[in-house]
């Protein structure tokens, strides 16, 4: 088996033959949003409540090509960003996007996730998305990112599932195979990945998951090489991923696509199933809908934290009454009745629904829940819908 740093070694030679991801540069800021970016978003997500400090330090490990670190920065304005990446190709393709879009609040660092503790200070959010299962010991990986993390802090993370991706792993061998002692030649890798799909049945598996899930962004050299000849990756199921993050040290918080692990969709037209499930515990559940759906579940992204973090359900009127709400930023379309949620999901909102959001859109004056609905024909109800929604982010207000 290769040592760390022959891995490490290869991998930054992929992503200086193919600089990922390979987003456009552009001379503005990055379109629209991923609110697990946005700082009041996430941090409403896993506590509840909008964190009262925007002034934060975020840290981008693995920032690639930095599609990501423009959206950090842009999607922040008060926060101050710093970014690493092993790749030097993919770091200088990094500077290049954030100075044209003109995200000047980072500070860019060629460095191994390994290497963190080398970043002076701790960081408030943690963004490492498609990362850790590249690492030879992505255990060593998390805890090194994990020691940066603030009190109070929380971590993003991406990794890869094991059971959504069994045709690509398929297919890695195959070309690793056929490449023989060319392996490590990428741009011989790509070459021979796309003679084998031209040469397989229309009606090979291979062919048709790749049809189905991936071609659209697989006609560029960069994303097929990063999928199918890099040399290390590890996939997880449910019990491998959990083991990683009780490595971290960390809280789990919870999967930031939330909707892909209900059961309902899959065992909904069996009550007794849906009963018997709420027997297990979460983790079970989770392992429970990976068995059920293996194809969906190519990949785990999910929220840790560092304690002491707030748990806010809103179920207190009083508590609601006093809160003060302002309109989640994550929205495409508004204002208007009928916009795209933070997850570009359709929403339709009554009159009354959107004369309340109208008045949360910014909220300088800091009003209350109660002294909107003094004037806004609402009930609580109606206003814990649309924090359930997440259409609106809630402060607590002042005993």
């Amino acid at each position: 088996m290769p040592d760390s740093q022959t891995v490490s070694a290869a991998v930054a030679k992929l992503y200086d033959t193919y600089p990922f991801p390979p987003v456009p540069l552009q001379d503005e800021p990055p379109p629209g949003y991923n609110w697990r970016w946005n700082w009041s978003a996430a941090y409403s997500f896993c506590t509840g409540q909008k964190p009262r400090n925007q002034a934060i330090r975020i840290l981008d490990a693995g920032c690639g090509t930095g599609d990501s670190t423009d959206y950090l920065v842009h999607l922040n304005p008060k926060a101050q960003v710093t970014a690493i990446d092993l790749s030097a190709g993919a770091l200088a393709v990094a500077k290049e996007r954030c100075q044209r879009s003109g995200a000047d609040r980072v500070e860019f660092h060629h460095l191994s996730l390994y290497d963190a503790g080398q970043i002076p200070g701790e960081f408030d959010l943690i963004n490492c998305v498609g990362v850790l299962h590249h690492l030879p010991d992505p255990k060593r990986g998390i805890q090194a990112l994990a020691a940066k993390l603030a009190p109070g802090g929380i971590f993003h993370i991406f990794v890869y599932a094991e059971l959504g991706r069994w045709e690509i792993k398929l297919m890695q061998e195959a070309i690793a195979l056929l490449q023989g002692e060319q392996r490590g030649d990428y741009k011989d890798g790509v070459k021979v990945g796309r003679q084998i799909f031209s040469s397989l049945p229309e009606n090979n598996r291979l062919v048709q998951r790749e049809k189905e899930r991936w071609a659209m962004e697989n006609h560029r050299d960069e994303n097929f090489a990063d999928m199918y000849v890099h040399p290390q990756e590890i996939d997880y199921t449910i019990d491998t991923l959990f083991d990683l993050i009780e490595a971290s040290g960390l809280e789990f918080i919870g999967f930031s696509n939330p909707r892909s692990w209900e059961l309902e969709p899959l065992l909904g037209k069996e009550p007794e199933l849906i009963e018997r499930a709420k027997e297990l515990s979460d983790r079970q559940r989770y392992r429970l809908v990976e068995l059920l759906n293996p194809s969906a579940v190519t990949h785990y992204e999910f929220f840790l934290g560092r304690s002491p973090l707030p748990d806010s359900n809103w179920k207190s009127d009083e508590e609601l009454l006093r809160a003060i709400p302002e309109r989640n930023p994550c929205m495409t379309g508004w204002p208007g009745q009928t916009f795209l949620d933070e997850n570009f999901q359709p929403v339709s909102l009554s009159a009354s629904e959107f004369e309340f959001l109208q008045i949360c859109d910014g909220n300088d004056r800091q009003k209350t829940v109660q002294a909107i609905l003094a004037t806004v024909p609402l009930d609580l109800q109606q206003v814990r819908s649309l924090w359930n929604q997440r259409l609106i982010l809630l402060t607590p207000g002042s005993h």
